[in-house]
């Protein structure tokens, strides 16, 4: 399925003959080359590739009852910050569902220079609090947040420069990045993903990640380090911001 068109997600869940125990979402990244150019419903490119098109697939499924168990949506630290790494905290000033959706159609940037990480930490902060708000509201099933960590062997830098994608791939992540705690293996990231949708003791609506100041290590529910993630005022606000561009 195409995420940045929701009938193509629509389809593919209705050409699901039986449900499916879990679903990872892990569908994401910067938005390519444009990462602010509106799809057809609406939000920019970086939201729909991100959120958009794994909400409507999520909730399709639980429309369908063709999900059983556990959905995991692919977190980031970025959704907090990580200030080593040039990532800032989603600088909201309100928390409002008018703010989130500023974000979602991109007049967040409409009177201030872009910044792409900053827009990458905003959608993904908008995912984990979707996810928050849909524990809620469906009880009897898991769903997990979970960051992979700053992962090696990944395309995050597809969208990149060729230096720069070169400096990141080549030096960055093979060499530097892992002596400072800010980048460990594929196997490391990928086993945070299966424990998500594996560990019952993982619990429904936690976004869980690295400890503060770190992208490896164990995982900790990312409330004790940034509680709006525990608010369920803002959950609910997100929720509902999201729903606008929902037809």
């Amino acid at each position: 399925m195409d995420l940045n068109d929701l009938a193509s997600v629509r389809i593919a869940v209705s050409s699901l003959a039986k449900p499916i125990d879990a679903l990872i979402m892990n569908a994401g990244g910067s938005g390519g080359k444009t990462p602010l150019t509106l799809t057809k419903d609406g939000v920019t490119t970086i939201f729909a590739t991100n959120v958009l098109g794994h909400v409507v697939l999520v909730e399709e499924l639980l429309k369908a009852k063709k999900l059983n168990n556990v959905a995991l949506f692919a977190g980031s630290e970025a959704a907090r910050g990580i200030p080593r790494m040039g990532f800032k905290s989603p600088a909201l000033k309100t928390f409002s569902r008018e703010e989130f959706t500023s974000i979602i159609d991109g007049q967040y940037f409409a009177d201030r220079k872009f910044n792409s990480l900053l827009a990458y930490g905003q959608v993904k902060y908008i995912g984990a609090m979707w996810m928050a708000s849909l524990s809620r509201k469906y009880p009897s099933l898991r769903f997990i947040t979970m960051s992979p960590g700053s992962t090696q062997g990944t395309e995050t830098a597809s969208d990149f420069p060729k230096v720069h994608k070169f400096v990141y791939n080549k030096i960055m992540m093979p060499i530097i990045l892992p002596l400072m705690g800010m980048a460990h293996s594929l196997d490391k990231g990928t086993k945070r993903i299966v424990d998500g949708i594996s560990d019952d003791t993982l619990k429904s609506g936690v976004f869980y990640a690295s400890k503060e100041k770190v992208l490896t290590g164990p995982i900790v529910d990312q409330s004790e380090i940034f509680p709006d993630f525990r608010n369920e005022i803002f959950q609910d606000d997100v929720y509902d911001a999201i729903h606008k561009f929902i037809k």
